[in-house]
């Protein structure tokens, strides 16, 4: 063909490739495999993939179309994930929300995306009715997953919806199909917007560097709201054809109870819930020899525990998983055979990604040295929902700028150190300082704060606030840890607040939290 000659252009579905797609591709190829369990529910492949195309009708019926934004407010269960697939088939764009979050937080997710639904469960109803109270144009569709109550449709109706077709909706490769909230390090949430060409690069990733395959047996306890439990695992999982056990949450003695009598071959959990499984007196008594690939993530293992993981179970191979949301989420893997020969650090950039670390000034620093660690490659978001400054300030000079401070080794190897906006992981969760502290600012005897991450021997890292008081006034460390527990959800209140007479400052004023953390870690 002549170079000046264009190239014919095939119709949109001839390459269809999207979320929507993979389930049914699973279902096709291994219809008979058990695809879910929940409960005393199983589905096989077909079944899972059958229930999604009912529940997209249903939902079509009721106006859910391309580009609608659903909010997900809700545990982990089978309904749950047969709605996320539900709407990746009408191009509906899904938005996870944190179960643990209070009215005010769920309303500004509801608002700022412009939700047209909300999707929750009995439990969690009287929260969202506040939220929706509270907004000016609140979300006309609501659906109940467990329960009946006026004004909310009943989900199970959905999922046994009497047509069955698959809609055809051919969306884009960089069209948007899921809005995922991130407290990063700013006082409000971010919408990390993900099309399907982000989380299908990220899932490569994940099967090739996690060494997944369809023989997996894996146990899914982790929330489905948060990325890496949906996106590194269980939707990775489904695409292969693997067999996938779902919990409703990280309880200890049934993941342990759910491992044995699945004969659970991988699992993945933060280093608190790894901790968690040692500890409980059922673990010496429960057959895990089928156990053989774990995965960590959120924060560092402790080397102890490490140690005490390839004592105990001898066949398990461990990978801790480094990334954040805008990433999709994996961006760097530390390898089984790296566990203690490289202790400490977050391994090296996955297949579809490329790492930096940068001066102020975004150039590559030298190995060793201390600087801002950047991405690029396809599985970086699409950018932040209505909010092109900051994805702007995040996608300058061409790389994805995490917040993070690393270094690389001569080996290429990642290690975290910090957090250059001082957010804090607790248990797995982000938990940015400045959202607590204007929390703080708002108790009339506040007259500073400084919110601070310090190590704790279960959540890895404890949110700590540090409070000078207004001059006359009087409130004790209980007093203003409940009055955070009112507006905040209970990961971000802090576990303890310390009085004193004046914070650190600079020269130019600025609070000193490097100094706080040396003066109040455990043990200083």
């Amino acid at each position: 063909m002549p170079p000046s000659a264009a190239a014919p252009r095939a119709e949109p579905d001839l390459r269809r490739h999207g979320i929507g797609e993979l389930l049914a591709r699973s279902a096709r190829r291994i219809p008979e495999q058990m695809a879910l369990a929940f409960g005393t529910r199983r589905y096989s492949y077909r079944e899972l993939d059958e229930t999604v195309d009912r529940s997209a009708c249903a939902l079509a019926a009721r106006g859910v179309g391309r580009g609608v934004r659903i909010a997900l407010f809700a545990h982990n269960s089978d309904s749950y994930v047969i709605l996320f697939f539900a709407l990746a088939r009408l191009g509906a764009i899904s938005v996870p929300v944190n179960f643990m979050l209070k009215a005010p937080e769920l309303a500004y997710i509801l608002g700022h995306c412009g939700a047209a639904g909300i999707i929750t469960e009995e439990c969690l109803r009287a929260t969202a009715e506040a939220a929706l109270a509270s907004l000016p144009s609140p979300p006309a569709l609501r659906g109940l997953i467990d329960a009946t109550a006026r004004g909310w449709q009943d989900v199970p109706a959905w999922l046994s919806h009497p047509r069955v077709s698959s809609p055809q909706v051919a969306l884009g490769p960089d069209e948007p199909i899921q809005i995922m909230y991130t407290s990063g390090t700013e006082s409000r949430p971010k919408g990390a917007t993900l099309s399907s060409a982000n989380l299908l690069a990220q899932y490569m990733s994940c099967i090739v560097e996690g060494e997944m395959s369809a023989n997996d047996i894996e146990v899914h306890a982790l929330p489905l709201y948060h990325c890496a439990q949906l996106h590194v695992f269980l939707v990775p999982g489904l695409c292969l054809g693997a067999r996938n056990v779902l919990l409703p949450a990280a309880d200890p003695g049934r993941i342990l109870e759910a491992l044995e009598s699945e004969r659970a071959t991988k699992f993945f959990a933060p280093p608190t819930v790894w901790i968690a499984l040692l500890r409980h007196p059922q673990f010496a008594r429960r057959n895990l020899g089928c156990l053989v690939k774990g995965y960590y993530g959120a924060s560092v293992m402790p080397t102890p525990v490490i140690r005490e993981l390839s004592e105990r179970l001898p066949a398990l191979r461990l990978f801790n998983c480094y990334g954040q949301t805008e990433m999709a989420p994996l961006a760097t893997v530390l390898r089984p055979e790296d566990q203690l020969r490289k202790l400490g650090s977050a391994g090296r950039p996955v297949l579809n990604v490329e790492t930096r670390v940068v001066g102020e000034d975004d150039e590559p620093l030298a190995p060793g040295a201390i600087g801002e660690i950047v991405h690029r490659g396809p599985q970086v978001m699409l950018g932040y929902w209505n909010d092109p400054e900051k994805t702007a300030e995040v996608f300058r000079n061409g790389w994805f700028h995490s917040g993070d401070l690393g270094v690389l080794d001569a080996e290429g190897y990642l290690q975290v150190l910090d957090r250059k906006k001082d957010m804090i992981k607790s248990g797995g969760e982000c938990v940015a300082s400045r959202e607590v502290e204007e929390v703080l600012y708002q108790h009339p005897a506040v007259a500073e704060v400084a919110v601070i991450g310090l190590p704790h021997p279960l959540w890895i890292e404890a949110v700590n606030a540090v409070v000078v008081l207004r001059a006359g006034a009087s409130a004790g460390a209980e007093e203003l840890i409940g009055f955070c527990r009112e507006r905040l959800a209970g990961y971000k209140t802090p576990k303890a607040v310390t009085l004193l007479e004046r914070l650190p400052k600079n020269a130019s004023g600025k609070i000193l939290k490097r100094e706080l953390r040396a003066q109040l870690a455990p043990g200083a």
